[in-house]
Formats: C-alpha cells, structure tokens, sequence
C-alpha cells in the first residue's frame, strides 16, 4: 500500500488531500505511509568511459540540486543538495564520478562562469539554448536597434548552423557594426565617458568568448555528445510542477521526491 501510494503521490501528482478522499483515510495516515517509503539505491551502468550533462536547478533562493546525466544511458549518475552554484560543486561530482571508476570522454554545460575550467581537459559543449536565452537576456526578444536585430538573428540560427557557417555571420556582423559598437556617451554626472550601446557589446562577446564550445558536439560525433542540456531542463520542470502541487512538504520528503525521480 505504501508503495502504491507513493507511486500516486509522485507520478501520478495527486495530493495528500487526493490521496485521503481516494483512500478514506485521514491525511496524517496517507503522510505517514508516505513518510515510511524507502527508496531503492540508484542502479548504475558499470563504470567505463561516458559522457555527462552537468547542470544545477534551484527551487528556493538558497536550495538547489546539481544533477549529473549521461545522455546516452538516459541514466542520472550523480546528484546533490547544494545551497549555491559554484566550480567547486562539479569538482566534487566530478571527483566522486571517477572515484567510482568512470572515465568522462565530454560534457555539456550550461555556460555558468568557472564551469568549463573544470573540465577543460575534455571536448566541452556549451548548450546551445542556453547561449540563445543569453542573448535574449541582453537584446530582448524584440531589440530596437538594427544590429540587435541582426544579431539575435544570427543566435537564433545557431542550432541549424555549422561552426563555420556560424562563424562567418558572426565576423560579418561584426564587421559591419564595429564602429558602431565604439561609440560612446558622457554621463552628464559623472562626465565620464560609457560605450553606449553596453548590452548590444555583451551579446556579441558573449557570442565570441563562448563560440570554441559551441560547436563541440560537431567536431567530435564519435562521442554522441548532445548540443544542449535538454535532458535535464524537461526534468527540472518537472520537479518544479511537482513542488508546487506538493507545497509544504518538508524538506526530508522534499528530497526523497527528488530522489525517486532522479534514480529512473
């Protein structure tokens, strides 16, 4: 019973007020089955060399989970509690991953500062959907000046695009707008001088810092590296929807649901 319940508390996203009318029993009894569950261990592919997605998802200000797939195996390999989203935290998925006898051959990051210098000595993937929410964070979706137009253009062909391909749009639109991009304006306060068009200048560095990681996936196809973190993203929705249906659960419950999703 206790198994079945919690298969309903979890998949099937029914609440303990669901649970209590279905069942006719009260909601402190159908909390307490809930809470006697015990989940099984997470059934791990045998250690060789694979590829990972490595990405954190946050539900409060200071409570997240870095999570580690390989998309190949459709197998999550490692997770963790974590209160903030720093390198530090992939060493250590890293560290303990090959502790237990896997060789990483790639990873896909979400670009996050500081992450790729943990795994520089591997091909790197930056997620390629990830870099086109940058520049929509910079330009919005809709920009007003033209170069910002063309420019989220060009992001927005990045999943159709080869590196070369890729490349040259990106010179080009530099070329055409690197005077504009050196304009400059006085802050009538301070009477400094400020490049004028800041955001319009963070897109495109961002765009040219990250390119070498963007295309990773193409160059090395022998690894099945995916270009985006995808695989993730859809799960960490999911967590959220479910949290949300489960408010106020507490937080020993709250990670339990998290394990039981993760371990399929």
């Amino acid at each position: 019973m206790q198994n079945k319940l919690w298969r309903e508390y979890i998949h099937g996203k029914q609440t303990l007020k669901d649970l209590s009318a279905k069942y006719h029993r009260g909601k402190k009894w159908i909390n307490q089955q809930l809470n006697s569950v015990k989940i099984s261990s997470n059934n791990l592919p045998n250690p060789q060399p694979i590829v990972i997605i490595a990405d954190v998802t946050f539900f409060e200000r200071s409570y997240g989970i870095v999570v580690i797939r390989e998309p190949n195996f459709k197998k999550n390999i490692y997770w963790k509690e974590v209160s903030t989203e720093t390198p530090d935290i992939y060493w250590q998925a890293r560290t303990q991953i090959e502790q237990q006898g896997f060789t990483l051959k790639g990873v896909v990051i979400d670009g996050k500062r500081g992450v790729k210098e943990v795994f520089l000595d591997l091909p790197v993937q930056m997620c390629q959907f990830h870099q086109v929410a940058i520049i929509n964070r910079y330009l919005t979706r809709k920009p007003k000046l033209d170069a910002g137009k063309e420019l989220r253009k060009i992001a927005l062909a990045l999943t159709d695009s080869s590196e070369k391909e890729f490349t040259f749009l990106l010179n080009s639109w530099y070329e055409k707008w690197k005077h504009f991009l050196q304009e400059k304006s006085i802050n009538f306060e301070t009477h400094k001088l400020h490049y004028t068009h800041k955001r319009l200048r963070s897109a495109y560095r961002s765009l040219k810092t990250n390119l070498p990681y963007l295309f990773t996936y193409q160059k090395h196809p022998e690894l099945k590296t995916p270009n985006a973190t995808n695989f993730l993203d859809g799960t960490f929705s999911y967590f959220k929807t479910l949290l949300r249906i489960h408010r106020g659960m507490s937080k020993a419950k709250r990670y339990k649901v998290i394990c039981e999703i993760l371990k399929n």
